[in-house]
C-alpha cells in the first residue's frame, strides 16, 4: 500500500512533547479531496478538541479546489470530523480533560485511496525545554558537518 504524504506540522515537534500518536480517519466533503490530492493543506495552525463524544479538528486550513464550480464555496477553515474508534476517542478525552494535554495534527497523507490524519497528544513544551531542543538540533548539524569533512 503506497502512502503520500501531504502536508506535515514541523512546528508541532517543536511546540509540543508528543506523547502518543494514532491513525484516523477525516471526514471531507466533496472536492476537499481533490484540494488535498492537489497539496493545498495547512496544519500548522490546527489543533483537535473532544466535543459530544467526537473529535474535531479546528484551523486546519485546506484551500477551495478551483476546479470545483459550484461546490468551492465550502469554508476552507471549518471544522471537520476525526474518525476514530470510541474506545481511543475516550482514552485521549479522558487525558486532555485531566491532564492538560491537547490533540496536534501532525501529519496528512493518502493511503491507497484513503485520506488519513495523524494524529499526536502532546504536552506544551516550556520555554527552557524548546531552548534544548534548538541546541540539540544545532549540535546534531555540526556533528554531521565534522563527519562530512
Amino acid at each position: 500500500m503506497t502512502i503520500k504524504i501531504i502536508a506535515k506540522n514541523k512546528k508541532a515537534y517543536f511546540d509540543y512533547e508528543i506523547i502518543d500518536k494514532v491513525e484516523a480517519g477525516i471526514e471531507l466533503i466533496g472536492c476537499e479531496v481533490k484540494s488535498v490530492r492537489a497539496g493545498d493543506v495547512s496544519l500548522r495552525d490546527g489543533y483537535a478538541r473532544v466535543d459530544n463524544g467526537q473529535i474535531m479538528m479546528m484551523g486546519c486550513y485546506m484551500a477551495p479546489y478551483n476546479l470545483g464550480g459550484q461546490f468551492t464555496t465550502i469554508d476552507p477553515s471549518r471544522d471537520r470530523k476525526i474518525l476514530m474508534k470510541r474506545k481511543e476517542i475516550d482514552k485521549w478525552a479522558k487525558k486532555v480533560k485531566e491532564k492538560g494535554y491537547t490533540i496536534t495534527p501532525l501529519k496528512l497523507y493518502i493511503k491507497g485511496h484513503l485520506v488519513k490524519i495523524e494524529l499526536g497528544l502532546a504536552k506544551s513544551k516550556q520555554m527552557h525545554d524548546k531552548r534544548a531542543t534548538i541546541k540539540k538540533r544545532e549540535l546534531g548539524r555540526e556533528l554531521d558537518r565534522a563527519k562530512k569533512y
